[in-house]
């Protein structure tokens, strides 16, 4: 029997180079995998919409589905509108099941290329002369920010950077400035901007012309730009595990903070919200003018 499809799911960017990174990491990995089916496609703003990608496969005999969120963090994306989405091609295509597996992060892998980019950043300079400011993309549901939080904390332990500070590019503070004008209060003399995304897009580009910004009005700190997460060995390796976890059950998502169960302060009419997919441009489904508000 063949085994269950790999459908990694993204959620889009306005931006080709992210697109097409996403779409080489598909194949990629399909081509590491022979005798696994495996495919991708997004929720919104970049083809393949998901909707194509689950069509095709449905069209080669995939009847099994394990679909993992190509997300870092636990957000709405991950926690609403991809189910959504899957439970609209079930619904399209009679027969098929859909087992989902977890977010990417915060996981041991991710830590080890977060660590390897600030070492290409540094060039040989001294950790212990060194602050991080990871830069996450920023959600309006505050249990996603606090993973960000919590990769941050991880990243500072014993790995001998003078710290670890936390800032966000959109829909969360601290910004990427006020998060640079607080490395600098704490005293930093060289800071490593390091965003928190896994391919290039609008966001990370983003990221760094407010770190250049910023750093042209203080030039006496020493500011070095990371790159992203990127097609590394590491991330392939962790999706095959987050394929398997999906098909033996073994999920251990944290739902203690989750913001669609829990109240709250200030967000307690999320509570029990109905979930709806994206509406992507190119899905037979798609309202004409349906308007969003995503830059990514």
């Amino acid at each position: 029997m063949t085994a269950p499809a790999l459908l990694l799911v993204g959620h889009g960017t306005r931006d080709d180079a992210g697109a097409d990174a996403f779409r080489s990491f598909v194949a990629r990995l399909g081509a590491a995998h022979p005798g696994l089916p495996v495919g991708g496609g997004f929720i919104e703003l970049s083809p393949p919409p998901l909707a194509d990608a689950v069509r095709d496969m449905v069209a080669a005999g995939v009847r099994e589905f394990a679909a993992v969120p190509l997300v870092l963090v636990s957000a709405g994306h991950a926690k609403g509108d991809i189910p959504a989405a899957l439970a609209r091609e079930r619904r399209r295509h009679q027969g098929t099941s859909y087992a989902y597996g977890r977010p990417l992060g915060p996981h041991p892998d991710l830590l080890a290329v977060l660590e390897r980019r600030v070492d290409e950043a540094l060039g040989g300079a001294d950790r212990a002369g060194t602050t991080v400011l990871l830069v996450g993309r920023g959600s309006t549901d505050p249990d996603a920010n606090a993973e960000v939080l919590k990769t941050a904390r991880l990243l500072w332990e014993g790995r001998g950077y003078t710290g670890v500070e936390t800032a966000f590019v959109s829909l969360a503070e601290p910004s990427v400035t006020a998060g640079l004008d607080r490395c600098l209060r704490l005293g930093a003399e060289r800071v490593v901007v390091l965003p928190y995304f896994l391919f290039p897009g609008v966001l990370p580009d983003r990221v760094r012309e407010q770190a250049r910004a910023w750093a042209a009005a203080y030039p006496g700190v020493d500011v070095r730009h990371a790159e992203v997460i990127g097609p590394e060995p590491e991330l392939a390796r962790l999706v095959m595990e987050r394929y398997r976890e999906a098909l033996q059950g073994d999920l251990r998502m944290n739902c203690d903070s989750c913001v669609y169960r829990i109240g709250l302060p200030g967000f307690e009419d999320r509570v029990g919200r109905p979930q709806q997919p994206h509406h992507h441009p190119d899905d037979p489904s798609h309202p004409h003018g349906h308007p969003h508000a995503h830059t990514g």
